[in-house]
């Protein structure tokens, strides 16, 4: 939803904050005020193409900054995942564009360009007349509310459809990795028995190239370790050394051992000393004794170690990778040893998996011609209460293809596309081509009344909506807006009395002249103010005191229909 909007220096407006709110937000004013400036500045902040021409007469550079409040759907996260942004539920947008040329964009502070932000703008704000933020000319979201005006069991039968072709895609890349043609399988099968051959021949243990590392070390290190121990040995032990100065000195602590607790200390230190020195003298000779690296070859180790290190280099960092490679060697192996059963099987899976795809795309072919035949009456209702009696509406699929001729994918064999004519006698054509005007406008409002709740844009708003009605058909529109914006936030322009009076939120935008410049400016009415821009779109004089109590009976029928929806 757009909360705010401020615009400076762009076309005639020299500072804008417009507050919107939820539900209907009506902009009205006299004309050539400056009410469209407004929806290309907020056409412009959502990533359209700048021009100079936007920027104000004498100023430099024009800035626009948006403030919206993001739905809290999974769509949002993902967008703010994909821009690497942290998540916030307020999205703030600003766009600068300076008279060299040159643009700036910010997403809340964060520097960005019109691809990143197109990525959030193409999924927030639906702005008829601007072809750029029309979500309905895309044929994808015009079979995808196809699809949610349809109901659960399209939906359901969708999502079963989806969930069969990834089974269906799994056992087609299992057929590919199974093997191409046989030549292909025969040179596949030649590395693989390679890739075996190698490491089976050189029968690595787990842990075997560490104890060889430390082997290696030992024997090159082999008469400096013997040196150390003898050394430590014989320094402890040959007469008069550490052992021999130590019991002496323990043999004198004895005679005053029992003569005081800080006598006895001393002497109990002394004699822990000397048995843990005993001990050091032990296991040096035990060290010494056991070092025996003779029956070990130094080059055989080496070579050991390369036959281990080109294993690492070609199929993994350490033994448990080398295993797991070897494993997948040996199941590899035996597919393509066993090719011709396991690639029958495959065939015969993916066939029934095929003829179970086919019977889910002709079903959901039936529930969607259903939901289009229900989806054209439904809005061909509402543009005969909009006035258009001779309107058509229709949604085209494409050719049902034969089971050999199929092409499968997520959304089904499906192809669709709407199609409209406004007059009688003009033919159907797609939507794309009929995209502007009044009656174009009406036929969206229709569709928009229909699909609201089921699209996830979160602001509609609508241009040129009151061409060419009046009376009892700007009542229904304006009913109609009510309607969709019981869903949606909506934004319209209006010169309309009627749909003015239904308005929520009622922006007044005026144009007025200082010196030799013209300035547009927006303000919010209060409900005497609203009574009286009412009054001033049906032409009475402002102290017309019978106009006055028409233009609130206005107001007042327009509350007392939003309370009956409630």
């Amino acid at each position: 939803m757009l909360n705010k909007l401020v615009v400076k220096n762009f076309a005639l407006i020299e500072y804008a904050e417009i507050i919107f709110k939820k539900g209907f937000n009506v902009l009205s004013g006299e004309t050539g005020a400056g009410k469209s400036i407004l929806l290309e500045s907020l056409n412009f902040v959502l990533g359209a193409k700048a021009d100079k021409n936007l920027i104000r007469t004498g100023a430099t550079e024009c800035v626009v900054n948006a403030e919206f409040e993001l739905p809290d759907l999974p769509w949002v996260k993902e967008v703010y995942d994909n821009l690497d942004l942290e998540y916030d539920d307020t999205l703030i947008i600003s766009r600068r564009f300076s008279a060299d040329g040159k643009t700036n964009i910010k997403i809340n502070g964060n520097l960005a360009n019109v691809t990143m932000l197109k990525q959030f703008t193409k999924r927030l704000v639906d702005l008829h007349g601007q072809s750029e933020h029309f979500s309905l000319l895309s044929l994808t979201n015009q079979m995808e509310l196809l699809d949610k005006f349809g109901g659960d069991s399209l939906l359901k039968l969708k999502k079963e459809t989806e969930l069969l072709l990834n089974d269906y895609k799994s056992l087609q890349q299992e057929i590919t990795t199974l093997g191409g043609d046989e030549s292909q399988r025969l040179i596949k099968l030649d590395v693989l028995n390679y890739q075996i051959n190698e490491i089976e021949k050189v029968d690595l243990t787990e842990g075997e190239e560490e104890n060889l590392l430390e082997i290696k070390d030992k024997i090159k290190y082999q008469e400096k370790i013997v040196n150390a121990l003898s050394s430590i040995k014989f320094s402890l032990n040959d007469e008069g050394g550490a052992i021999d100065i130590i019991s002496n000195a323990v043999k004198n602590a004895s005679y005053i051992n029992d003569l005081g607790a800080e006598y006895n200390n001393v002497y109990n230190k002394l004699s822990s000393i000397n048995s843990e020195l005993d001990d050091v003298v032990s296991t040096a000779e035990d060290l010494i004794e056991a070092f025996d690296y003779s029956d070990y070859d130094a080059n055989e180790i080496e070579n050991r170690l390369e036959a281990i290190k080109s294993l690492k280099r070609k199929y993994g960092n350490n033994f448990n990778e080398i295993n797991s490679f070897l494993q997948n060697a040996y199941k590899e192996k035996e597919k393509l040893e066993h090719f011709n059963e396991l690639y029958k099987d495959l065939l015969n899976k993916q066939s029934k998996q095929k003829n179970l795809l086919y019977e889910n795309f002709v079903a959901l072919r039936q529930l969607r011609e259903v939901s289009a035949k229900n989806l054209s009456s439904d809005i061909t209702l509402e543009l005969k209460e909009l006035g258009m009696d001779n309107s058509k509406f229709s949604v085209k699929f494409s050719p049902m293809p034969n089971f050999e001729d199929c092409k499968f994918n997520g959304l089904g064999f499906d192809e669709v596309e709407f199609y409209f004519s406004a007059n009688l006698g003009e033919p159907l054509k797609p939507l794309s081509f009929v995209i502007s005007g009044g009656e174009m406008s009406r036929f969206m409002l229709a569709i928009k009344v229909q699909t609201s709740k089921y699209n996830e844009i979160s602001t509609f708003v609508f241009d040129e909506i009151d061409a060419g009605i009046s009376g009892v058909i700007a009542r229904v529109v304006g009913e109609k807006l009510v309607k969709i914006s019981k869903n949606v936030q909506v934004i319209a322009i209006t010169h309309l009395p009627q749909i003015v009076a239904f308005g929520d939120n009622n922006l007044y935008i005026s144009k007025s002249v200082k010196g030799e410049n013209t300035f547009t400016t927006v303000k919010t009415l209060e409900k005497d103010e609203k009574i009286k821009e009412i009054n001033r779109l049906i032409g009475a004089d402002d102290k017309n005191e019978t106009a006055l109590n028409h233009s609130a009976n206005l107001i007042k029928q327009a509350e007392e229909y939003k309370k009956s929806l409630n």
